[in-house]
């Protein structure tokens, strides 16, 4: 059962200005759907190929076994109980893939519900490339030392800006029963414009059940900000950011002012940290509910 949401909580989450509760004007004005809750209508699957680690850097050969073995798999993505389910193809394969948006996008606020397995490794990109690789990526990392609402450069630099990480709390039948919080290192928390307090996440996510996502992101070089459960959580300026390998003006070339949403599903390889831990045989990652709000 899904919790209930009171008029103005519902108005925030989609980003209605306050006087719009007491007016006529639908708090849902402007949004449209992404997903149609019964088909794939609008996205495809891609494999996840591996990228330069930033715009100059060596470009991986598309001959090299790496690449050829990556090309395999395009995930396995379906519709159930109204849901897009991503997931390794086979479970187990520890091969990764995208869901990627046919149609492009600038400025928007995007909204979805998630409901990750433990242990996953997704994200959502936005402002992606074709091969949906390369872009902004805001964490869905639900494995050791993850955390969600943060960012990541892929692509782009590689680089990690948050502020907070968890690790799993088991129960005695040593089963994940929920999350305690972990520090993150000094020079993550540097990258971000702002964000919460580390406990913010904690107080208001749901183990175990939907929670509800917000990104709203404006700018050239864009200036992204997530919400969870109506908390906001981080926000990240582009346009300032400082980080190792991110040359902005190489990135708005490589960027544009457009880009695709992508749903990721992680490769866990032996050659990345945490290994087949990374994805779990068989997990899978749950987004519902996905609806956007272009801005330009």
């Amino acid at each position: 059962m899904q919790p209930h949401i009171t008029t103005s909580r519902r108005a925030f989450l989609l980003g209605a200005p306050a006087a719009a509760l007491g007016c006529r004007r639908s708090p849902e004005a402007g949004w449209r759907p992404l997903f149609d809750g019964k088909t794939l209508a609008g996205w495809r699957a891609i494999p996840r190929v591996p990228v330069a680690a930033y715009p100059g850097a060596p470009e991986p050969s598309p001959q090299s076994p790496g690449f050829q073995k990556a090309l395999a798999s395009k995930g396995r993505w379906v519709v159930e109980g109204g849901a897009i389910t991503g997931g390794q193809d086979p479970p187990g394969s520890r091969l990764g893939a995208y869901l990627i948006t046919e149609e492009v996008f600038g400025d928007f606020e995007l909204l979805l519900d998630a409901n990750p397995d433990w242990a996953t490794d997704s994200g959502i990109m936005i402002r992606a490339t074709d091969n949906g690789g390369q872009g902004f990526q805001v964490h869905m990392d639900y494995r050791m030392l993850g955390s969600v609402g943060t960012f990541f450069g892929n692509g782009i630099g590689n680089w990690r800006a948050r502020h907070y990480a968890f690790n799993p709390t088991f129960d005695s039948s040593r089963r994940v029963a929920g999350l305690h919080r972990e520090p993150a290192p000094d020079e993550e928390i540097r990258k971000l414009a702002w964000h919460s307090a580390p406990e913010e996440f904690f107080r208001v996510w749901k183990f175990g059940q939907w929670n509800t996502l917000k990104i709203r992101s404006v700018g050239e070089l864009p200036r992204i900000t997530t919400w969870v459960n109506g908390s906001r959580i981080a926000e990240l300026d582009a346009a300032t950011l400082e980080a190792p390998n991110y040359d902005r003006q190489a990135v708005r070339k490589l960027l544009g002012r457009q880009g695709h949403i992508a749903l990721e599903v992680h490769d866990s390889g032996d050659d990345l940290w945490m290994g087949k831990d990374r994805w779990l045989p068989g997990r899978v990652c749950r987004y519902r509910n996905i609806r956007i709000r272009p801005l330009d």
